[in-house]
């Protein structure tokens, strides 16, 4: 049956949970869920079911289910895997509709707790209940409060972050690192083998908590991509979303036939799945957390220009090159700023960014140049190092400078460099909740990931443009019992209908008809070996350029059927591809493939031979908006090369886009089309359009 998202309340607001399997025993994970329980300082019912019966931790044990008192809305299950079932049953009996299943043995054993899963799925559908797991943490609120969980004290401090795990290890971990880390959790929520209830599921009840300001992800996957995209899209209108994604390394699409293909790997479409819904993506699980405390505790800066304050030059220039490397920039102090900043130091001191206070620097000192900061309009945030002064402690510098954080609009954020002798700043920055980090590398990639927020939430919202006309019917037939790769005179008059301009052509089957297709083509042409066992034509010499007159047509047609013959003497051969010569442009890749997870993803980079050497692409969700479209063009060097450069000149960047547009709807109404490339496409000069001069195309019947 289809499950509401309303149904998931008791999960974050029960008021009565029974623990199935709690134990007297306080060496068994029972005995833990139910101390935890009691101790987190719940105020709704508890109730411990165990066949034997008795009390523990002061409170009477139900033999079962059946007999356990109103309220009872929520329960978590920590049983022997075979006995879960026959649980969850009397747990729909009872009328409970929530269970969180901690107990392991299931699909992660092999087929047989895959099916013990399935028939737990099935008694969960049976009563109209949600689950939770198995083989979780379960879930804790610092702030309701509760704790299901059976993890060791003590449990996280309260805080502001919230943290959504597929890895019930990691949330253990974590709890252990924020207690150290001076920053509390709001929600923590370990999501298991996720049978029912998803990451998706929970995003929207999670975001809902007022407590909770950012909310952070260790995902090792999505169960339902598009889906994830715009319930994480409406949620990041509000919270911002901070996601690890493991397994960046694993292996992508088994089976390809284009480089769009080969480069377009799981993690392609996780990045571009993330860009389109606004998900920060973190690469290490320090860095999630760093960013997570930044947009937990500053407010967000209006732009780009930072400035550094610091008693040291050797950290100052380490700042600039950090912030740089994250595309921030160095704010151009004005002249009053650096005024104040003169009056107030000494003479030896730089007034200009960095602002170097010399090693001497007081912690009156450090507030009155971080007051002047602040106040400069051209300065939109603010990175403060702070080595160890020689004279004075970095408490009374932290303990200066709290004050002036407190009060900012704009973030500020500290990089205290030591270890020992920086405890003290370290817990009054912690205290006040500002941000620390032992380096200045750490510091800028978290004043980096403040601005992609505030440039996410102020950047205006781009849709698809309106799609072409195409005659769908006449286009479907062209594809209509094609399987594998598609032969490219049925691409030319695909791409045709779309409106991507392709090359005077026709297919010859001999040398005859070569010479005769280039002559009423005109000369000169191209001779391309087709073939649906050779994917990648040069890779065995089956293109011929600037061929000038019938009898290099026809020398040529043989030339490349003994080529082909000596490279892959099985392959079979289909005939030449007589092509119209195109001017002299720019080549770039436009492609396509369709992804598992979140469907259609395009592709755009620098084309020809050497595209995979080079490895100059980026990705696109489909269809893609005007903006990404752009965005595909600005981050790739071939995208930046239609502007012109040096020799080259400028070529028609307009042309491109729409080109991307074009491909992107395409794929789009064909759902049987697992890849499409456009290799090359060539561009020609401003206002004279693009051309695409080589396509494959990859198809399962749909």
């Amino acid at each position: 049956m289809m499950q509401s998202e309303t149904s998931l309340a008791p999960f974050f607001t029960p008021t009565g949970v029974v623990v199935v399997g709690a134990s007297q025993d306080p060496n068994k994970l029972g005995f833990g869920l139910a101390r935890n329980l009691l101790q987190s300082g719940y105020r709704g019912a508890v109730h411990f079911v165990n066949p034997r019966g008795g009390t523990l931790l002061e409170q009477p044990v139900w033999e079962s289910v059946a007999a356990v008192p109103d309220p009872a809305d929520l329960a978590v299950i920590l049983i022997p895997a075979p006995a879960v079932p026959a649980a969850l049953s009397a747990c729909g009996e009872r009328g409970i509709r929530a269970a969180i299943i901690a107990s392991g043995g299931f699909r992660e054993t092999g087929a047989e707790g895959a099916a013990l899963e399935q028939e737990c799925l099935a008694v969960a559908h049976w009563y109209g209940m949600r689950l939770v797991g198995p083989n979780c943490i379960g879930f804790l609120d610092t702030h309701l409060p509760i704790d299901t969980t059976f993890l060791p004290p003590p449990g996280p401090t309260p805080g502001a972050v919230a943290f959504i795990s597929h890895s019930g290890a990691i949330c253990a971990a974590v709890i252990d690192w924020a207690r150290g880390q001076g920053f509390g959790l709001s929600r923590l929520l370990s999501m298991g083998n996720q049978a029912d209830v998803t990451e998706t599921d929970v995003l929207a009840p999670v975001a809902a908590d007022p407590y909770t300001r950012v909310i952070t992800l260790y995902l090792e996957g999505v169960s339902d991509g598009r889906r994830f995209i715009e319930e994480a899209r409406r949620v990041i209108e509000e919270k911002p979303i901070v996601a690890l994604k493991v397994g960046r390394f694993a292996s992508g699409q088994a089976a390809v036939a284009s480089h769009t293909g080969a480069l377009a790997g799981r993690e392609s479409a996780y990045t571009a799945a993330f860009r389109r819904a606004g998900v920060l993506r973190a690469t290490t699980s320090e860095e999630l957390f760093d960013w997570a405390r930044a947009l937990a505790w500053c407010p967000l800066p209006q732009g780009r220009r930072v400035a550094v304050l610091t008693n040291a030059g050797g950290p100052g220039v380490t700042a600039v090159d950090a912030l740089e490397t994250h595309g921030l920039t160095l704010a151009e102090l004005q002249p009053e700023t650096e005024a104040t900043l003169r009056a107030a130091l000494p003479p030896a001191a730089s007034v200009h960014n960095p602002v170097d206070m010399l090693a001497g620097a007081s912690p009156q000192e450090y507030a009155t140049c971080l007051r002047a900061l602040l106040d400069d309009p051209g300065v939109d945030s603010i990175l403060v190092v702070v080595p160890p002064p020689p004279m004075h402690t970095t408490g009374a510098v932290a303990r200066a400078l709290i004050p002036l954080i407190y009060a900012a609009q704009k973030p500020v954020v500290a990089a205290v460099m030591g270890e020992r002798l920086i405890q003290e700043a370290v817990e009054h920055f912690r205290a006040a909740h500002v941000p620390e980090y032992r380096f200045p590398e750490r510091a800028a990639s978290a004043l980096a990931v403040l601005v992609q927020r505030a440039e996410w939430l102020s950047r205006p919202r781009s849709h698809p443009r309106q799609p072409v006309e195409v005659d769908f019917v006449a286009a479907g037939e062209l594809l209509a019992g094609t399987s594998g790769l598609v032969a490219p005179a049925l691409l030319s008059k695909l791409l045709a209908h779309y409106g991507i301009r392709v090359p005077a052509e026709g297919v010859a089957t001999s040398a005859g008809e070569a010479a005769a297709l280039a002559k009423r083509i005109g000369f000169p042409v191209a001779l391309k070996l087709l073939s649906p066992d050779i994917a990648h034509k040069s890779d065995v010499g089956g293109v011929l350029l600037n061929v000038h007159n019938a009898e290099e047509a026809a020398a040529g047609y043989t030339t490349l059927l003994r080529r082909a013959q000596e490279a892959a003497p099985q392959a079979a051969i289909d005939g030449v591809l007589v092509q119209e010569m195109v001017g002299d442009g720019q080549d770039v890749i436009v492609g396509a493939v369709r992804d598992p997870q979140f469907g259609p993803l395009l592709m755009f980079g620098s084309g020809g031979v050497e595209v995979e050497a080079l490895r100059d692409v980026a990705f696109a969700l489909a269809p893609i908006t005007f903006r990404e479209a752009e965005e595909l063009l600005a981050e790739t060097w071939a995208g930046r090369r239609l502007r012109g450069y040096r020799h080259v000149p400028p070529a028609d960047q307009d042309a491109v886009l729409d080109a991307i547009h074009r491909l992107s709807q395409l794929v789009c109404d064909h759902a049987g089309l697992q890849e499409i490339e456009i290799n090359p496409l060539r561009v020609l000069e401003r206002g004279q359009g693009a051309i695409a001069l080589d396509i494959r195309a990859v198809r399962t019947p749909s």
